[in-house]
């Protein structure tokens, strides 16, 4: 990798509530949209029905790292809303 390009991609973990870990490298200036789908599509999951969250914060997929002050080895969150029930 070139000296320019040092610190433009960040890898980023995603946690799911069960505990499941998966990782991912992004660039820093990417929405978060595309990880968002990128992990959706992989758990098969509907993307509305899964919230990503940081440091607590829910994410908008218009979100970048660059923006939320991401540095590499982060750890989103992933909370899958519940339906149904009794």
């Amino acid at each position: 990798m070139a000296e320019a390009e040092k610190g433009v991609h960040l890898n980023i973990k995603v946690r799911s509530n069960t505990g499941e870990e998966v990782y991912f490298k992004i660039k820093k200036n990417t929405a978060l949209k595309k990880l968002m789908d990128a992990y959706c599509t992989r758990e098969n999951l509907v993307p509305n029905s899964v919230r990503f969250l940081f440091d607590g914060n829910r994410l908008k997929p218009t979100d970048t790292p660059d923006q939320l002050d991401m540095e590499d080895g982060d750890m989103i969150d992933v909370q899958i809303e519940q339906s149904g029930g009794c």
